[in-house]
């Protein structure tokens, strides 16, 4: 006799997360002040467009010139390193920042872009999305994600430069100006 076996589903954000996936300096993918170091900021917003004070961002990125770094220990922050990889949890306004980099197109032609992974409460799995940078709009138009969207969501994936030269990019879980997230067949 066949038994057929369901999957076990994905888990919340729960208490663990706050407490075992932190690590000290997770959101300094490069040491602030240093040459290039940029302040990533934003803040986590569920339906009602009130913060929540307890999600966890990841980030991967390509550095300055485009390449995907390659190095191990991402966890390991030395200040120097650029390791393209961070992982902050959101504070008790839902506000997140990185020190980072302005990724590079990993193309010519491309538009740079930061992928981020959300992790927060009621959300049975993970969300994937894109933050683009603002800059290159001939290059933005081209993408074939953002290209694929139409305007008012599209504008939901791009950062606003900040005086400092820092970028601020807001996530809204759902309801109105719900940010895009991505599904990858498999994941």
């Amino acid at each position: 006799m066949s038994e057929k076996l369901t999957a076990t589903p994905g888990q919340t954000i729960g208490p663990f997360y706050g407490y075992a996936l932190p690590f000290e300096k997770g959101g300094e993918l490069l040491a602030p002040g240093l040459p290039g170091a940029i302040r990533l900021q934003g803040t986590v917003r569920d339906g009602a467009g009130d913060p929540i004070p307890d999600a966890l961002l990841e980030i991967w990125q390509a550095d300055a010139e485009g390449n995907i770094p390659q190095k191990t220990g991402s966890l390991v922050r030395d200040g120097y390193t650029f390791t393209g990889w961070g992982r902050v949890p959101v504070d008790n306004t839902g506000n997140y920042t990185f020190t980072t980099v302005n990724p590079g197109p990993t193309e010519e032609g491309s538009a740079p872009f930061i992928s981020v992974v959300i992790f927060a409460r009621g959300l049975l799995n993970k969300l994937h999305t894109r933050m683009y940078l603002p800059e290159d709009q001939d290059a933005l138009a081209a993408d074939p994600l953002l290209s694929s969207l139409p305007e008012d969501r599209r504008r939901t994936l791009i950062a606003t430069r900040e005086a400092g030269g820092g970028l601020r990019w807001d996530i809204k879980l759902q309801g109105e100006d719900e940010t895009v997230f991505l599904a990858y067949p498999g994941a």
